[in-house]
Protein backbone atom coordinates (compact mmCIF):
# COMPACT_ATOMS: atom_id res chain seq x y z
CA UNK A 1 0.00 0.00 0.00
CA UNK A 2 0.92 3.46 -0.47
CA UNK A 3 3.05 4.88 2.28
CA UNK A 4 3.72 8.37 2.38
CA UNK A 5 4.48 11.69 4.19
CA UNK A 6 1.64 14.00 4.14
CA UNK A 7 3.42 16.50 2.21
CA UNK A 8 3.99 14.10 -0.37
CA UNK A 9 0.38 13.05 -0.71
CA UNK A 10 -0.75 16.28 -1.15
CA UNK A 11 1.50 17.30 -3.68
CA UNK A 12 1.10 13.50 -5.60
CA UNK A 13 -2.80 14.81 -5.94
CA UNK A 14 -2.39 18.25 -6.49
CA UNK A 15 -3.88 19.57 -3.26
CA UNK A 16 -2.71 21.44 0.09
CA UNK A 17 -2.14 21.07 3.43
CA UNK A 18 -4.56 22.97 6.07
CA UNK A 19 -4.88 23.42 9.71
CA UNK A 20 -0.89 22.25 10.66
CA UNK A 21 2.26 23.62 9.38
CA UNK A 22 4.11 20.63 11.06
CA UNK A 23 1.16 18.18 9.30
CA UNK A 24 3.58 17.11 6.37
CA UNK A 25 5.87 14.92 8.18
CA UNK A 26 2.84 12.92 9.03
CA UNK A 27 3.29 9.34 7.50
CA UNK A 28 0.27 7.78 5.81
CA UNK A 29 0.19 4.36 6.07
CA UNK A 30 -3.00 3.58 3.28
CA UNK A 31 -6.23 5.01 1.94
CA UNK A 32 -9.28 4.25 2.57
CA UNK A 33 -12.82 5.68 1.22
CA UNK A 34 -14.84 3.65 3.92
CA UNK A 35 -15.19 5.64 7.40
CA UNK A 36 -16.52 2.17 8.83
CA UNK A 37 -13.13 0.48 7.78
CA UNK A 38 -10.26 3.07 8.53
CA UNK A 39 -7.57 1.24 10.06
CA UNK A 40 -4.53 3.39 12.13
CA UNK A 41 -2.32 5.59 9.97
CA UNK A 42 -4.91 5.72 7.05
CA UNK A 43 -5.59 8.91 5.03
CA UNK A 44 -9.30 8.88 5.00
CA UNK A 45 -10.97 9.95 1.09
CA UNK A 46 -14.56 11.47 1.27
CA UNK A 47 -16.32 10.55 -2.16
CA UNK A 48 -18.80 12.73 -2.60
CA UNK A 49 -21.63 10.79 -5.08
CA UNK A 50 -25.35 11.62 -6.27
CA UNK A 51 -27.22 10.46 -3.33
CA UNK A 52 -24.12 10.64 -0.53
CA UNK A 53 -21.09 12.87 0.57
CA UNK A 54 -18.27 10.74 2.12
CA UNK A 55 -17.48 14.90 4.09
CA UNK A 56 -20.19 13.83 6.45
CA UNK A 57 -17.96 10.55 8.27
CA UNK A 58 -14.74 12.43 8.20
CA UNK A 59 -15.44 12.71 11.89
CA UNK A 60 -15.82 9.11 12.33
CA UNK A 61 -13.15 8.46 10.11
CA UNK A 62 -10.88 10.16 12.43
CA UNK A 63 -12.23 8.63 15.40
CA UNK A 64 -11.39 5.12 13.66
CA UNK A 65 -7.86 5.64 13.03
CA UNK A 66 -7.60 7.76 9.99
CA UNK A 67 -4.60 10.44 10.63
CA UNK A 68 -5.57 13.12 7.85
CA UNK A 69 -8.27 13.28 5.50
CA UNK A 70 -8.77 14.77 2.20
CA UNK A 71 -11.43 18.02 1.61
CA UNK A 72 -13.18 19.53 -1.25
CA UNK A 73 -12.48 23.05 -1.17
CA UNK A 74 -16.45 23.98 -2.14
CA UNK A 75 -17.78 21.81 1.71
CA UNK A 76 -17.94 23.99 4.84
CA UNK A 77 -15.62 22.27 7.25
CA UNK A 78 -17.60 21.22 10.45
CA UNK A 79 -15.92 22.55 14.03
CA UNK A 80 -14.72 19.37 15.03
CA UNK A 81 -12.37 19.83 11.70
CA UNK A 82 -11.60 23.08 11.97
CA UNK A 83 -8.43 22.55 13.87
CA UNK A 84 -6.30 19.76 14.74
CA UNK A 85 -6.81 17.73 11.87
CA UNK A 86 -4.52 17.81 9.05
CA UNK A 87 -6.33 18.25 5.75
CA UNK A 88 -5.21 18.36 2.37
CA UNK A 89 -7.65 20.35 0.48
CA UNK A 90 -8.26 19.80 -3.13
CA UNK A 91 -10.65 21.09 -5.93
CA UNK A 92 -12.52 17.26 -6.53
CA UNK A 93 -12.19 14.53 -3.31
CA UNK A 94 -12.74 12.15 -6.96
CA UNK A 95 -10.26 13.54 -9.01
CA UNK A 96 -7.90 13.85 -5.92
CA UNK A 97 -8.10 9.74 -5.58
CA UNK A 98 -7.45 8.93 -9.50
CA UNK A 99 -4.12 11.71 -9.60
CA UNK A 100 -2.92 10.24 -6.04
CA UNK A 101 -3.09 6.37 -7.73
CA UNK A 102 -1.34 7.67 -11.01
CA UNK A 103 1.18 9.26 -9.33
CA UNK A 104 1.65 6.55 -6.95
CA UNK A 105 1.80 3.79 -10.17
CA UNK A 106 4.45 6.05 -12.26
CA UNK A 107 6.55 5.62 -8.87
CA UNK A 108 6.40 2.11 -8.56
CA UNK A 109 8.64 -0.44 -10.56
CA UNK A 110 5.43 -2.73 -11.92
CA UNK A 111 4.14 -3.93 -15.23
CA UNK A 112 0.34 -3.64 -15.84
CA UNK A 113 -1.82 -6.19 -17.45
CA UNK A 114 -5.51 -4.24 -18.45
CA UNK A 115 -8.45 -6.32 -19.21
CA UNK A 116 -11.65 -5.44 -20.52
CA UNK A 117 -14.56 -6.94 -22.31
CA UNK A 118 -18.01 -7.57 -21.99
CA UNK A 119 -17.69 -10.73 -20.75
CA UNK A 120 -15.08 -12.88 -19.09
CA UNK A 121 -13.10 -9.75 -17.84
CA UNK A 122 -12.82 -11.26 -14.84
CA UNK A 123 -11.98 -14.93 -15.54
CA UNK A 124 -9.16 -13.52 -17.76
CA UNK A 125 -8.02 -11.64 -14.93
CA UNK A 126 -8.46 -14.54 -12.71
CA UNK A 127 -6.36 -16.95 -15.13
CA UNK A 128 -3.72 -14.01 -15.85
CA UNK A 129 -2.88 -13.71 -12.35
CA UNK A 130 -2.74 -17.35 -11.56
CA UNK A 131 -0.45 -17.69 -14.27
CA UNK A 132 1.78 -15.06 -13.46
CA UNK A 133 2.32 -15.40 -9.45
CA UNK A 134 4.00 -18.62 -11.11
CA UNK A 135 7.10 -16.37 -11.50
CA UNK A 136 6.32 -12.74 -10.28
CA UNK A 137 4.46 -11.12 -7.25
CA UNK A 138 1.11 -10.38 -8.71
CA UNK A 139 -1.49 -8.32 -7.53
CA UNK A 140 -4.71 -8.67 -8.90
CA UNK A 141 -8.21 -6.30 -9.05
CA UNK A 142 -9.97 -7.42 -5.73
CA UNK A 143 -13.98 -8.56 -6.72
CA UNK A 144 -15.20 -6.14 -9.26
CA UNK A 145 -13.02 -3.01 -7.86
CA UNK A 146 -13.36 -1.72 -11.72
CA UNK A 147 -14.58 1.50 -11.93
CA UNK A 148 -13.20 4.75 -11.82
CA UNK A 149 -13.18 4.95 -7.83
CA UNK A 150 -12.24 1.28 -7.17
CA UNK A 151 -8.96 0.79 -10.03
CA UNK A 152 -7.51 3.84 -8.55
CA UNK A 153 -7.29 2.18 -5.05
CA UNK A 154 -6.17 -0.90 -6.05
CA UNK A 155 -3.15 0.81 -7.24
CA UNK A 156 -2.96 2.54 -3.58
CA UNK A 157 -3.09 -0.60 -2.29
CA UNK A 158 -0.27 -2.26 -4.08
CA UNK A 159 3.03 -2.97 -2.27
CA UNK A 160 6.32 -1.51 -3.82
CA UNK A 161 7.98 -4.91 -4.23
CA UNK A 162 4.70 -5.88 -6.50
CA UNK A 163 6.19 -6.59 -10.11
CA UNK A 164 2.62 -6.98 -11.72
CA UNK A 165 -0.56 -5.90 -11.32
CA UNK A 166 -3.44 -7.40 -13.31
CA UNK A 167 -6.30 -5.03 -13.57
CA UNK A 168 -9.96 -5.61 -14.73
CA UNK A 169 -11.58 -2.01 -16.75
CA UNK A 170 -15.28 -2.07 -16.34
CA UNK A 171 -17.27 0.66 -17.80
CA UNK A 172 -20.89 1.52 -19.13
CA UNK A 173 -20.46 4.72 -20.85
CA UNK A 174 -18.16 6.27 -23.07
CA UNK A 175 -14.92 7.59 -21.56
CA UNK A 176 -14.62 5.64 -19.10
CA UNK A 177 -12.16 2.70 -19.69
CA UNK A 178 -10.07 5.86 -21.56
CA UNK A 179 -9.93 7.15 -17.90
CA UNK A 180 -8.77 3.65 -16.06
CA UNK A 181 -6.31 3.23 -18.93
CA UNK A 182 -5.09 6.70 -18.58
CA UNK A 183 -4.69 5.97 -14.73
CA UNK A 184 -3.08 2.28 -15.45
CA UNK A 185 -0.81 2.64 -17.85
CA UNK A 186 -0.80 -0.98 -19.26
CA UNK A 187 2.09 -2.96 -20.53
CA UNK A 188 -0.51 -5.67 -21.87
CA UNK A 189 -3.87 -4.74 -22.50
CA UNK A 190 -6.53 -7.69 -23.44
CA UNK A 191 -10.11 -7.42 -24.60
CA UNK A 192 -12.16 -10.44 -24.46
CA UNK A 193 -15.06 -10.25 -26.44
CA UNK A 194 -17.91 -7.37 -27.92
CA UNK A 195 -21.43 -8.59 -26.35
CA UNK A 196 -24.52 -6.56 -25.69
CA UNK A 197 -24.06 -5.62 -21.96
CA UNK A 198 -25.09 -1.80 -21.65
CA UNK A 199 -26.39 -1.51 -24.99
CA UNK A 200 -29.51 1.30 -23.37
CA UNK A 201 -26.15 3.68 -22.81
CA UNK A 202 -23.76 2.82 -25.55
CA UNK A 203 -26.81 2.40 -28.73
CA UNK A 204 -25.24 -0.93 -30.46
CA UNK A 205 -22.36 -3.80 -30.49
CA UNK A 206 -20.07 -1.05 -32.22
CA UNK A 207 -20.26 1.50 -29.53
CA UNK A 208 -18.91 -0.79 -27.32
CA UNK A 209 -16.57 -1.94 -29.30
CA UNK A 210 -15.70 1.59 -29.52
CA UNK A 211 -15.54 2.08 -25.95
CA UNK A 212 -13.71 -1.56 -25.83
CA UNK A 213 -11.20 -0.28 -27.55
CA UNK A 214 -10.71 3.16 -25.08
CA UNK A 215 -8.08 0.90 -23.25
CA UNK A 216 -5.43 1.31 -26.20
CA UNK A 217 -4.99 4.87 -25.13
CA UNK A 218 -3.25 4.22 -22.11
CA UNK A 219 -1.28 1.49 -23.69
CA UNK A 220 2.88 1.81 -23.06
CA UNK A 221 4.63 2.40 -26.61
CA UNK A 222 5.51 -0.79 -27.19
CA UNK A 223 2.88 -2.82 -25.86
CA UNK A 224 0.84 -5.87 -26.46
CA UNK A 225 -2.93 -5.44 -27.68
CA UNK A 226 -4.47 -8.85 -27.24
CA UNK A 227 -8.27 -8.61 -28.98
CA UNK A 228 -10.30 -11.76 -29.49
CA UNK A 229 -10.08 -12.07 -33.41
CA UNK A 230 -13.42 -13.86 -33.57
CA UNK A 231 -15.39 -11.03 -33.11
CA UNK A 232 -15.21 -9.04 -36.69
CA UNK A 233 -16.19 -5.24 -34.97
CA UNK A 234 -12.98 -5.60 -32.98
CA UNK A 235 -10.99 -5.63 -36.48
CA UNK A 236 -13.14 -3.60 -37.81
CA UNK A 237 -12.52 -0.75 -35.10
CA UNK A 238 -8.86 -1.07 -35.14
CA UNK A 239 -9.06 0.47 -38.66
CA UNK A 240 -7.84 3.80 -38.38
CA UNK A 241 -7.27 3.99 -34.55
CA UNK A 242 -4.19 5.65 -33.45
CA UNK A 243 -2.36 3.48 -31.46
CA UNK A 244 0.78 4.05 -29.53
CA UNK A 245 4.15 3.69 -30.99
CA UNK A 246 5.51 -0.05 -31.63
CA UNK A 247 2.15 -1.57 -30.25
CA UNK A 248 1.91 -5.17 -31.21
CA UNK A 249 -1.43 -6.63 -32.18
CA UNK A 250 -2.18 -10.39 -31.46
CA UNK A 251 -5.59 -12.69 -31.61
CA UNK A 252 -6.93 -14.80 -29.94
CA UNK A 253 -9.92 -16.93 -30.03
CA UNK A 254 -11.51 -20.46 -30.78
CA UNK A 255 -11.04 -20.31 -34.87
CA UNK A 256 -7.81 -21.59 -36.55
CA UNK A 257 -6.86 -18.66 -38.10
CA UNK A 258 -6.11 -16.92 -34.85
CA UNK A 259 -1.95 -16.24 -33.47
CA UNK A 260 -3.43 -17.94 -30.47
CA UNK A 261 -6.15 -20.82 -31.41
CA UNK A 262 -7.32 -23.93 -29.69
CA UNK A 263 -7.54 -27.42 -31.06
CA UNK A 264 -8.20 -30.93 -29.12
CA UNK A 265 -10.84 -29.20 -27.16
CA UNK A 266 -12.66 -31.54 -24.52
CA UNK A 267 -14.87 -30.01 -21.95
CA UNK A 268 -17.18 -31.99 -19.19
CA UNK A 269 -18.79 -30.22 -16.50
CA UNK A 270 -15.91 -29.37 -14.32
CA UNK A 271 -13.32 -28.98 -16.59
CA UNK A 272 -11.45 -28.45 -19.98
CA UNK A 273 -8.88 -29.25 -22.29
CA UNK A 274 -6.87 -28.15 -24.78
CA UNK A 275 -4.16 -27.82 -26.92
CA UNK A 276 -2.60 -24.60 -28.38
CA UNK A 277 -2.63 -24.77 -32.34
CA UNK A 278 0.16 -24.10 -34.33
CA UNK A 279 3.74 -23.44 -33.29
CA UNK A 280 2.93 -21.94 -30.13
CA UNK A 281 3.50 -25.34 -29.27
CA UNK A 282 1.89 -25.56 -25.61
CA UNK A 283 -0.06 -28.59 -25.16
CA UNK A 284 -1.90 -30.64 -22.90
CA UNK A 285 -3.71 -27.50 -21.07
CA UNK A 286 -6.02 -28.58 -18.13
CA UNK A 287 -8.18 -25.84 -17.14
CA UNK A 288 -10.33 -26.37 -13.44
CA UNK A 289 -13.63 -24.56 -14.99
CA UNK A 290 -15.78 -25.68 -17.61
CA UNK A 291 -16.59 -23.69 -21.54
CA UNK A 292 -15.62 -23.33 -24.67
CA UNK A 293 -15.69 -19.32 -24.13
CA UNK A 294 -13.14 -20.16 -21.47
CA UNK A 295 -10.57 -21.59 -23.41
CA UNK A 296 -10.55 -18.35 -25.27
CA UNK A 297 -10.00 -16.38 -22.13
CA UNK A 298 -7.53 -18.86 -21.27
CA UNK A 299 -5.46 -18.58 -24.80
CA UNK A 300 -5.58 -14.35 -23.43
CA UNK A 301 -4.04 -15.69 -20.06
CA UNK A 302 -1.11 -18.04 -22.14
CA UNK A 303 -0.68 -14.96 -24.45
CA UNK A 304 0.17 -13.01 -21.78
CA UNK A 305 2.34 -15.62 -20.54
CA UNK A 306 4.39 -15.94 -22.95
CA UNK A 307 4.94 -12.28 -23.22
CA UNK A 308 6.35 -12.18 -19.96
CA UNK A 309 8.29 -15.20 -20.50
CA UNK A 310 6.91 -18.01 -18.76
CA UNK A 311 7.94 -21.26 -19.44
CA UNK A 312 5.04 -24.12 -20.76
CA UNK A 313 5.30 -25.84 -17.03
CA UNK A 314 4.73 -22.54 -15.18
CA UNK A 315 1.91 -22.26 -17.25
CA UNK A 316 0.35 -25.79 -16.68
CA UNK A 317 1.15 -25.26 -12.99
CA UNK A 318 -0.43 -22.12 -12.73
CA UNK A 319 -3.72 -23.56 -14.68
CA UNK A 320 -3.55 -26.23 -12.40
CA UNK A 321 -4.08 -23.67 -9.46
CA UNK A 322 -6.65 -21.40 -10.59
CA UNK A 323 -9.39 -20.45 -8.56
CA UNK A 324 -11.96 -18.29 -9.98
CA UNK A 325 -14.11 -15.47 -8.33
CA UNK A 326 -17.17 -16.81 -6.88
CA UNK A 327 -20.09 -17.50 -9.74
CA UNK A 328 -18.38 -18.00 -12.72
CA UNK A 329 -19.71 -21.31 -13.71
CA UNK A 330 -18.89 -22.36 -9.97
CA UNK A 331 -19.68 -26.30 -9.40
CA UNK A 332 -21.50 -27.45 -6.65
CA UNK A 333 -24.07 -30.62 -5.71
CA UNK A 334 -27.65 -30.33 -5.03
CA UNK A 335 -29.03 -31.68 -1.46
CA UNK A 336 -30.04 -34.94 -3.21
CA UNK A 337 -26.12 -35.05 -4.86
CA UNK A 338 -27.81 -33.41 -8.28
CA UNK A 339 -24.76 -31.64 -10.19
CA UNK A 340 -24.98 -27.65 -9.80
CA UNK A 341 -23.47 -25.09 -12.36
CA UNK A 342 -23.55 -21.60 -10.42
CA UNK A 343 -23.19 -18.71 -13.39
CA UNK A 344 -25.02 -16.17 -10.91
CA UNK A 345 -22.73 -13.37 -11.53
CA UNK A 346 -23.43 -11.48 -14.55
CA UNK A 347 -25.42 -12.63 -17.93
CA UNK A 348 -26.17 -11.17 -21.50
CA UNK A 349 -26.72 -13.15 -24.47
CA UNK A 350 -23.18 -13.58 -25.54
CA UNK A 351 -22.57 -15.34 -22.22
CA UNK A 352 -26.25 -16.76 -22.20
CA UNK A 353 -25.13 -18.29 -25.33
CA UNK A 354 -21.85 -19.50 -23.96
CA UNK A 355 -23.37 -21.25 -21.14
CA UNK A 356 -26.15 -23.06 -23.27
CA UNK A 357 -23.57 -24.41 -25.54
CA UNK A 358 -21.28 -25.68 -22.42
CA UNK A 359 -24.76 -27.27 -21.33
CA UNK A 360 -25.12 -28.79 -25.06
CA UNK A 361 -22.02 -30.33 -25.14
CA UNK A 362 -22.55 -32.22 -21.76
CA UNK A 363 -23.43 -35.89 -21.49
CA UNK A 364 -24.07 -38.92 -18.83
CA UNK A 365 -27.25 -36.66 -17.09
CA UNK A 366 -30.85 -37.69 -16.70
CA UNK A 367 -31.94 -34.53 -17.48
CA UNK A 368 -30.34 -31.27 -18.21
CA UNK A 369 -32.59 -27.83 -16.63
CA UNK A 370 -31.65 -24.71 -17.73
CA UNK A 371 -32.89 -21.90 -15.44
CA UNK A 372 -32.54 -18.33 -16.62
CA UNK A 373 -33.33 -15.09 -14.91
CA UNK A 374 -33.35 -11.84 -17.03
CA UNK A 375 -30.79 -9.80 -18.56
CA UNK A 376 -30.43 -5.85 -17.98
CA UNK A 377 -29.39 -2.92 -19.46
CA UNK A 378 -30.02 -4.27 -22.81
CA UNK A 379 -31.96 -1.04 -24.13
CA UNK A 380 -35.13 -1.07 -26.09
CA UNK A 381 -34.54 -4.25 -27.67
CA UNK A 382 -34.55 -6.16 -24.66
CA UNK A 383 -37.83 -8.24 -25.11
CA UNK A 384 -36.35 -9.40 -28.97
CA UNK A 385 -32.73 -9.91 -27.35
CA UNK A 386 -34.26 -12.55 -24.25
CA UNK A 387 -36.93 -14.01 -27.16
CA UNK A 388 -33.89 -15.47 -29.16
CA UNK A 389 -32.57 -16.88 -26.64
CA UNK A 390 -35.54 -18.78 -26.43
CA UNK A 391 -35.14 -19.29 -29.86
CA UNK A 392 -31.62 -20.85 -28.91
CA UNK A 393 -32.68 -23.57 -26.71
CA UNK A 394 -33.80 -26.81 -28.49
CA UNK A 395 -34.43 -30.47 -27.08
CA UNK A 396 -30.59 -31.25 -28.25
CA UNK A 397 -29.34 -28.15 -25.76
CA UNK A 398 -31.34 -29.07 -22.80
CA UNK A 399 -34.24 -31.40 -21.51
CA UNK A 400 -36.06 -28.13 -19.62
CA UNK A 401 -36.08 -24.86 -19.21
CA UNK A 402 -36.94 -22.47 -16.44
CA UNK A 403 -37.22 -19.23 -16.20
CA UNK A 404 -37.57 -16.23 -13.51
CA UNK A 405 -38.57 -12.56 -14.41
CA UNK A 406 -41.13 -10.84 -16.62
CA UNK A 407 -38.37 -9.81 -19.81
CA UNK A 408 -37.27 -14.06 -19.51
CA UNK A 409 -40.87 -14.93 -19.94
CA UNK A 410 -39.65 -14.09 -23.66
CA UNK A 411 -37.24 -16.80 -23.49
CA UNK A 412 -39.89 -19.20 -21.77
CA UNK A 413 -42.49 -18.39 -24.83
CA UNK A 414 -39.72 -18.90 -27.86
CA UNK A 415 -38.36 -21.99 -26.37
CA UNK A 416 -41.91 -23.95 -25.93
CA UNK A 417 -41.80 -23.30 -29.79
CA UNK A 418 -38.86 -25.51 -30.22
CA UNK A 419 -40.11 -28.36 -27.96
CA UNK A 420 -43.08 -30.70 -28.97
CA UNK A 421 -44.43 -30.47 -25.59
CA UNK A 422 -43.19 -26.97 -24.96
CA UNK A 423 -45.64 -26.71 -21.75
CA UNK A 424 -44.28 -30.22 -20.71
CA UNK A 425 -40.39 -28.91 -20.73
CA UNK A 426 -40.64 -24.97 -20.55
CA UNK A 427 -42.05 -23.24 -17.09
CA UNK A 428 -41.88 -19.53 -16.49
CA UNK A 429 -42.02 -18.33 -13.18
CA UNK A 430 -42.00 -14.83 -11.89
CA UNK A 431 -41.97 -15.67 -7.77
CA UNK A 432 -38.39 -17.44 -7.65
CA UNK A 433 -39.78 -19.18 -4.66
CA UNK A 434 -42.11 -20.81 -6.38
CA UNK A 435 -39.35 -21.70 -9.14
CA UNK A 436 -37.40 -23.51 -6.00
CA UNK A 437 -40.29 -25.51 -4.88
CA UNK A 438 -41.07 -26.62 -8.57
CA UNK A 439 -37.64 -27.46 -9.62
CA UNK A 440 -36.89 -29.56 -5.98
CA UNK A 441 -39.96 -31.38 -6.39
CA UNK A 442 -38.84 -32.50 -9.80
CA UNK A 443 -35.33 -32.92 -9.38
CA UNK A 444 -33.79 -36.25 -9.36
CA UNK A 445 -29.59 -37.09 -8.46
CA UNK A 446 -28.78 -37.78 -11.83
CA UNK A 447 -29.76 -34.58 -13.13
CA UNK A 448 -27.61 -31.26 -13.97
CA UNK A 449 -28.61 -27.78 -13.30
CA UNK A 450 -27.24 -24.64 -14.81
CA UNK A 451 -28.17 -21.07 -12.92
CA UNK A 452 -27.63 -18.00 -15.06
CA UNK A 453 -28.88 -14.50 -14.76
CA UNK A 454 -27.99 -10.75 -14.47
CA UNK A 455 -26.65 -9.47 -10.86
CA UNK A 456 -29.86 -7.97 -10.17
CA UNK A 457 -31.71 -11.44 -10.10
CA UNK A 458 -29.97 -12.73 -7.41
CA UNK A 459 -30.58 -15.79 -9.55
CA UNK A 460 -27.75 -17.35 -6.90
CA UNK A 461 -30.38 -18.15 -4.30
CA UNK A 462 -31.75 -20.95 -6.28
CA UNK A 463 -28.26 -22.38 -5.91
CA UNK A 464 -28.26 -21.72 -1.90
CA UNK A 465 -31.58 -23.52 -1.70
CA UNK A 466 -30.86 -26.22 -3.61
CA UNK A 467 -28.02 -26.77 -1.72
CA UNK A 468 -29.28 -27.26 1.67
CA UNK A 469 -31.20 -30.42 2.87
Amino acid sequence: MITRKLSEIAAMCGGTIQNDTDAGSIEIAGVSINSRRMSPGQLFIPIKGENFDGHAFASSAIEGGAVATLWQRDKELPEALTSGVPLILVDDTTEALQQLASAYRDELQVRVVGVTGSNGKTTTKDMVAALLSGFFRVHKTDGNYNNHIGLPLTLLALEEGVEVVVLEMGMSEFGEIDLLTRLAKPDVAIITNIGESHMLQLGSRAGITQAKLEIVAGLKPGGLLLINGDEPLLHEGLKGLALPELTEVQTFGLQGDNRWAAENVIVNATTSSFDVRGDNGLQHVELPVAGTHNVSNALAAIATAKKFGLTDNVIRQGFAGLKLTAMRIEPGVAYNGAMLLNDAYNASPTSVRAAIDLVAGLSGYHCKWLVLGDMLELGPDEEAMHGEIGAYVNPSKADRVLTFGKLSQHIAAEAAKQFADGSDHIRAFEDKQQLIEWLRAHLVPEDLVLVKGSRGMRMEEIIHDLQRA
